[in-house]
């Protein structure tokens, strides 16, 4: 798969001129200034017109020729891939043309809100929508034979419209029922998935396809196998943040088989934003983690309407994709190493918006250490540590994997209610389980050191009971006087710890630590360092010196170690980039903040024949002790890779 992509949005209203200003010359002359190898063109936008002439669609009324066909040519004679695009659950010429092909919440009131909204509008595709959108994949894989066709704005989408509701009601599903409306707006997106697949397949065995969600469901195979590749969407600067895309690339890079990219843009802000720049270090940095992850590149932008290219935009994402082609060579074939693996909460729970995930990869991401998220389909024997992060719905299989995974000497940190099942720990952690504790918050005493001094630290989250039998206490806890209620309440936001009971909280057995509390959950909500530093020493007496990679670096640093088995050599990455919020929420990165004389360890089964700073060639010194090579890196500044040869 190709590194150095380009999503080139082109959504364009009738009323705008189309095209005029469009030259096969100057397309080619923005590639080649952009250092692109791969861009993803228009057929059809969520406008609904198609942008080269077509039978069973109408050609934008503004266009007098094939754009489509013109950027296909232009990228052939340059040598650069040019998967299709086209928008498949938005189409606002026919949403305004066929109301009985409306996507219908079941919200009350939502979809007459949604009717009114100065937006694209959702189409249902268990109705004649689906045949037309077929229809118009075909004619794509007809007339131009892309190299890959790319669908956009696809979900299970609970509709109440009236097919919807027909369809329902002779598969025996009650309308009303919201589990109901679930389990068939996965029918219809399955019937969804086929049908296009379909459509590829009649005329290519080879033509690569993606459905975007916009988020890739983690355990959901029945979706991820629909698609030949994953490109992972991820604008930092749209309110996503810069720790979004390591926990999806932490994810996908463990689905064997499955290329991924990591998809970013030129944008300061939203996708399609006309007019927005990032700063050339921002898109440095953004294209530096996503080949430090595993991922190759894909940088979003939109297209005038007159089809002229914008050299400025061009000449921004040359500056961070020649450096991107400059480090290939460390970068193709190359498998990221993990220590760690996050059993992740969404593919437990189906909920994308899990918090424990979220919390989970902050603390990993800051403290420094290699991880990967599974789900349960995974090999946990991989791993020296598995983090189970809250939640206890685990089904027998998964409990079973758990419980071998421990038995046999695997290490595990588990909080909340992911040892419990049936009012009992599913492991012998030294403990018994005594149900929910009535008071939240709560207050942490650690039998640790920490920055502050061994106090009593507030915990605003659940926790869960236990007596401790045969284990080390390493936290312990105490509840508040009482909680803050309409008849009583303390000062502006809880009562104070109450320090007549003590109950413990964290303890360690063996190869198993268990933690009382929510802690990723609430890490991801407030993140308080006593969680993180809970967590952290935690982490460090299960772990001690196992851990791979050991960089002196700050908190917001990312460390990654990849190997390229056929060259015979690991890559150690180092990033780092100062970001700021500009405006409400919108997170930048402009200035470079170099690190200088990072001091790095790394668990090597043999001394090295030699490391070397890349792409420079630069020959570094190092020691071998106990298995670990230690060296210097003089200067990281924004992406260092350090190859370490066998």
């Amino acid at each position: 798969m190709r590194k150095r992509q380009v999503h080139l949005d082109f959504h364009t209203n009738e009323l705008l001129p189309v095209g005029e200003k469009f030259s096969k010359e100057q397309f080619k002359e923005a590639l080649k200034a952009g250092h692109v190898n791969s861009i993803t063109v228009f057929s059809k936008c969520h406008h609904g017109w198609s942008y080269h002439p077509t039978e069973v669609n109408e050609m934008h009324p503004t266009l007098k020729f094939d754009l489509l066909g013109a950027q296909l040519e232009a990228c052939k004679e340059a040598g650069v891939n040019a998967p299709v695009y086209i928008s498949a659950g938005l189409d606002e010429k026919e949403y305004r043309r066929h109301p009985e092909w409306h996507w219908v919440s079941p919200e009350e009131g939502r979809y007459e809100r949604h009717l009114k909204e100065v937006r694209f509008h959702f189409l249902c595709f268990n109705t004649g929508y689906l045949d037309l959108l077929c229809r118009q994949i075909e004619e794509v894989m007809q007339k131009y034979n892309p190299c890959g066709i790319f669908l956009d704005i696809i979900a299970a989408r609970e509709c109440c419209c009236e097919s919807c509701k027909a369809d329902m009601k002779k598969l025996g599903l009650d309308v009303n029922d919201k589990e109901d409306r679930k389990k068939f707006s996965y029918t219809v997106l399955e019937k969804y998935l086929n049908a296009a697949n379909a459509s590829v397949r009649k005329y290519s065995s080879t033509t690569t396809i993606f459905h975007n969600t916009g988020h890739i469901p983690k355990g959901d195979y029945d979706f991820i196998e629909k698609n030949t590749h994953l490109e992972l969407e991820s604008l930092p600067t749209g309110g996503w943040g810069y720790d979004h895309f390591p926990l999806s690339a932490a994810y996908a890079r463990t689905l064997k088989d499955t290329e991924f990219l990591g998809m970013t843009g030129k944008f300061h802000q939203g996708w399609g934003e006309f007019g927005g720049y990032k700063h050339p270090n921002a898109l440095i940095y953004e294209t530096s983690l996503s080949i430090a992850n595993g991922a190759g590149c894909s940088i979003g932008d939109q297209m005038h309407s007159l089809g002229e290219m914008n050299m400025a935009t061009y000449n921004l994402i040359g500056k961070a994709y020649s450096v991107v082609e400059e480090k290939e060579p460390w970068i193709d074939g190359a498998v990221n190493v993990a220590d760690i693996a996050v059993l992740s909460q969404e593919s437990v729970t189906g909920n994308r918006d899990s918090m424990g995930d979220v919390g989970a990869n902050r603390m990993l991401l800051e403290n420094n250490y290699l991880y990967n998220f599974i789900d349960k389909r995974a090999d946990f024997s991989k791993y020296r540590l598995l983090i189970l992060p809250d939640v206890s719905d685990f089904d027998d299989e998964t409990t079973e994997k758990i419980i071998s995974y421990a038995k046999s000497g695997g290490k595990i940190i588990a909080s909340g209610k992911s040892l419990i099942k049936e009012g009992k720990f599913i492991l012998d952690i030294g403990a018994e389980f005594k149900g929910e504790n009535e008071f939240n918050p709560t207050y942490l005493i650690p039998c640790y050191e920490t920055v502050n001094g061994v106090t009593e630290y507030i915990m605003r989250c659940d926790f869960n009971k236990f007596e401790a039998r045969d284990c080390e206490v390493v936290a312990k806890m105490q509840n508040p006087y009482f909680n803050r209620t309409l008849e009583h309440f303390c000062s502006h936001m809880h009562a104070p710890n109450n320090p007549d009971e003590t109950f413990p909280a964290t303890v360690i057995k063996n190869n198993i630590a268990y933690i009382g509390w929510n802690i990723f959950e609430a890490y991801a909500e407030l993140g308080h360092l006593c969680f993180k530093e809970l967590f952290t020493y935690i982490i460090k007496r299960l772990m001690g010196d196992e851990t791979t990679v050991i960089a002196s670096v700050p908190d917001k640093a990312v460390v990654t170690y990849t190997r390229q088995e056929k060259e015979k050599r690991n890559i150690l990455h180092l990033l780092y980039a100062h970001t700021t919020l500009r405006g409400k929420n919108t997170e930048v990165i402009e200035d470079t903040v170099p690190l200088y004389n990072v001091k790095c360890s790394v668990k090597c089964l043999s001394k090295p024949s030699e490391i070397m700073l890349v792409p420079q060639n630069q020959k570094i010194e190092f020691e071998y002790n106990s298995g670990r090579a230690e060296f210097v890196v003089p200067c990281v500044e924004i992406h260092q890779m350090i190859e370490i040869n066998d």
